[in-house]
């Protein structure tokens, strides 16, 4: 792929690819019916100018239409990232399942994902972030150090799947 253009990929996985798709065909059809029919009422108020229901429904529309057009850019700039397989096995990439274990603390684990499907509650983190940033290329029993929002972190690989 040309240089230019990876500015614009979205890595995604599979799953992520369908959750996308799947909000994609809901606000299409389901949230868009929804925000018409919002509109219609408010329309039947009478005077717009002063018509906060309209003003509402309005500013709903236009949050739907601009995720519907963010989502189908996502979906034709997509990349997806590939199971960990056997190439380069043990080294952390886009995809991997690692656990990370810190002194003093139990073992955590993440997968690192595209930043578009990052869920830190998942235990799903962005290649982007500090913590994938910095795990991004290293193997299982290398330690990295992290300069997070909450301060310095420092993290041993333990498992690489």
């Amino acid at each position: 792929m040309a240089q230019t253009n990876d500015q614009n990929v979205v890595l995604l996985t599979k799953e992520g690819l369908a959750k996308v798709e799947e909000e994609l065909a809901t606000l299409k059809t389901t949230g868009r019916k929804e925000v018409s029919a919002r509109l219609a009422e408010a329309i039947s108020y009478g005077d717009l100018s002063e018509n906060s229901e309209y003003d509402e429904a309005k500013n709903q529309q236009a949050f739907i239409e601009g995720r519907i057009a963010a989502l189908e850019d996502q979906i034709k700039n997509h990349q997806i990232i590939e199971d960990s397989g056997t190439k380069d096995k043990g080294t952390i990439k886009i995809g991997s399942k690692v656990t990370l274990k810190r002194p003093d603390t139990e073992a955590i684990e993440y997968t690192i994902v595209g930043s578009t499907e990052a869920d830190p509650m998942a235990h799903k983190i962005s290649n982007e972030s500090p913590v994938g940033e910095a795990i991004l290329g290293k193997k299982i029993k290398d330690t990295v150090k992290v300069q997070a929002p909450g301060g310095l972190f420092e993290y041993t690989i333990s498992k690489v799947a």
